[in-house]
């Protein structure tokens, strides 16, 4: 990989990268939302959908076909309004204790489909204007002149997707636990409400954050 970038540039962007991916935002909520209410493995449907939106926006930020969507906000409002009532659908599902993210009273998971739970990590991180904006301004000071740019694309990409999967996982990962914690002192409605208010959150957030 060094071949692609400077070692020195390289050394600068995992820890930066990293800073900001771990950092609490809608794509980590979500996981950690969906690792409490359907467990880890289940959440991995989201997280391979989130990464490919996560991958799409870093692609189109450096080779800037994310400006011309900012100059066309109408279309990008609307999808992030149709997201956001999305989770928010689901939030309140979850806080009822009805529906297939929901955890049962007896502690049996009814979980959404592998692409329903794909497209909610698509949406949430292609519908993030904030993940837009840091794209566009992290990325384009990292990518050298002197080099072919597409390796580079590739490696810093490679590299983006690597350190978004392991801070999602950390996150399902703190879901999961409080799940067994609550569970276990047969809170499981209260459980429900907690994961519920999160996703609705995560909803409120996604569409007028």
């Amino acid at each position: 990989m060094s071949a692609y970038i400077d070692p020195a540039i390289l050394a600068l962007f995992i820890p930066t990268f990293f800073f900001v991916s771990v950092t609490p935002g809608m794509c980590m909520t979500l996981a950690m939302t969906l690792g409490m209410s359907i467990g880890v493995r289940r959440t991995l449907h989201m997280m391979w959908g989130e990464l490919i939106g996560v991958g799409l926006v870093s692609v189109l930020s450096v080779v800037g076909v994310a400006a011309v969507m900012l100059h066309y906000p109408t279309l990008f409002h609307l999808f992030k309004y149709v997201g956001g009532a999305y989770l928010l659908w689901l939030g309140i599902q979850m806080w009822q204790s009805r529906g297939k993210m929901a955890m049962g009273e007896q502690g049996s998971d009814r979980p959404g489909s592998a692409l329903t739970l794909a497209g909610q990590g698509f949406v949430t991180a292609i519908a993030n204007p904030k993940g837009w904006a840091f794209m566009i301004s992290l990325l384009p000071p990292f990518i050298s002149t002197s080099r072919a740019l597409a390796p580079q694309i590739i490696a810093l990409v490679g590299l983006i997707l690597i350190i978004e999967f392991s801070c999602l996982v950390l996150y399902a990962s703190g879901g999961r636990t409080l799940r067994h914690f609550l569970a276990k002192s047969g809170n499981v409605r209260l459980m429900n409400r907690i994961a519920g208010s999160l996703m609705m959150g995560v909803g409120v957030w996604l569409a007028f954050g």
